[in-house]
């Protein structure tokens, strides 16, 4: 019907009037059908990437929608914990590690408003029972930071707590100190940091709290009686062996610990001992002063030849120290080559000479000693080699007999035979 009226209209030769005649069905329908297929698919597509945005809102915590949607870029990586009351800034871990009271004296009234004294209130889930933390041992003074113990999720944390007012030289310290850690990773023998303040005043490192605190003073209280804590070589073994896996997994991290002794380890509920103290390795990172850091530290009895020749710190000084350590657990605390000055303590080491075996002491135990003491670095081992030699020690070493030191400790004595008198004025609570 539709050909016979066009046939009607135009001549059978007249093409333009034709084509004319059959636009509508040939150009306009088509046009239109093409147009809502293309509107259809695109919706379609809306509709899929929408529903996928609204899944991702629905995983994000609840307290995120309510109080840090400004922020919700840094908690996008799924293996960050986000703590309430705790903002962690990018490049952070809140996870990860922190060097807690051993460098640091104040004094400071012990009330809870010492602490936070911050204009903003902290959200529900913060920090409770503030108090200041107690200094045992302290060798250099540091008026930028303050350190407070505390109760946050039902466990106890210590804080390390900015000065008020701080410069910008200062907080950039203070971060760069807590991004330090956050690169090195989470270890079962290094304190865990657990969260960083940072989106208000007073910036704050929350970290784990250990309850026997730092091992030094642990086995000076091991000395007195009825005290409740017991050291036995096999004991011995086992907290070496903590501190020997934090340091491989340090050097696995290029990092060199530096100041590895008594001071520097923390003892927990359950006898763990792990290996802390990273304010100095973070400084030589910081400003390259590898060369120094024995003057900054001031524990040059805890160091190797070389390091006090001022050849540089390397893994292997790190090992001598680990020796030095042994021999503090071995004696409750007692202070290595007590009978050298620390003056002469270098050619004391370059005449071939060492540390003597304790009465206290093993033959095992003395071996691996002298093994980490070895004069030239090359011969001493690495931090998995010792491993495997404190397990084999561990086996067969005595697990009963707790190790006994008559001598109570004495302080100042201490101060002396150590040679850190010079360090600084300190105190011992």
């Amino acid at each position: 019907m539709t050909s016979n009226t066009t046939d009607s209209v135009c001549a059978s030769d007249d093409r333009l009037c034709i084509t004319l005649n059959y636009e509508l069905e040939l150009i306009v329908v088509p046009a239109i059908l093409l147009i809502l297929t293309v509107f259809t698919v695109l919706t379609v597509i809306l509709l899929k990437v929408c529903s996928r945005r609204e899944r991702t809102q629905d995983r994000t915590p609840q307290y995120l929608h309510q109080s840090h949607r400004r922020s919700s870029h840094r908690h996008q990586n799924s293996h960050r914990r986000h703590l309430k009351g705790i903002d962690a800034p990018p490049g952070i871990n809140p996870l990860e590690h922190e060097e807690v009271p051993m460098t640091v004296q104040q004094n400071v009234k012990p009330t809870r408003a010492a602490a936070p004294q911050n204009p903003t209130p902290r959200q529900e889930g913060g920090f409770g029972h503030v108090t200041a933390l107690p200094v045992r041992f302290s060798i250099k003074p540091n008026e930028t930071v303050s350190y407070f113990r505390a109760r946050m999720d039902n466990r106890n944390v210590v804080l390390r707590v900015l000065k008020e007012n701080p410069s910008n030289s200062e907080k950039q310290d203070f971060m760069g100190f807590a991004s330090f850690l956050s690169s090195l990773g989470p270890h079962p023998f290094i304190p865990a940091l657990l969260g960083v303040v940072s989106m208000q005043s007073p910036l704050v490192l929350v970290v784990e709290e250990l309850k026997h605190r730092d091992l030094l003073g642990f086995l000076w209280r091991c000395r007195q009686d009825n005290s409740g804590c017991e050291m036995t070589e096999k004991r011995v073994f086992t907290m070496a062996g903590n501190v020997a896996s934090a340091l491989e997994y340090l050097h696995s991290r290029r990092c060199i610990h530096g100041n590895v002794g008594a001071c520097s380890v923390l003892v927990g509920a359950d006898m763990t001992a792990k290996l802390w103290g990273l304010g100095p390795a973070y400084r030589r990172r910081t400003h390259a002063a590898s060369t120094n850091a024995v003057e900054e530290v001031g524990l040059k009895k805890w160091q190797a030849p070389e390091v006090l020749a001022r050849s540089g710190l390397s893994q292997s000084s790190d090992i001598w120290s680990f020796g030095i350590l042994l021999y503090e657990m071995v004696t409750l605390g007692g202070p290595p080559f007590a009978q050298v000055p620390v003056t002469e303590l270098l050619q004391y080491l370059q005449r071939g000479k060492y540390l003597r075996q304790p009465s206290t002491c093993s033959s095992s135990l003395y071996s691996v000693m002298k093994l980490c003491g070895h004069y030239t670095p090359q011969r001493r081992p690495s931090a998995s080699e010792l491993i495997a030699v404190l397990h084999t020690g561990e086996t067969s070493a005595d697990g009963r007999r707790p190790l006994r030191v008559s001598e109570p400790p004495n302080f100042d004595r201490y101060m002396r035979d150590a040679g850190l008198r010079e360090a600084a004025d300190s105190a011992f609570l």
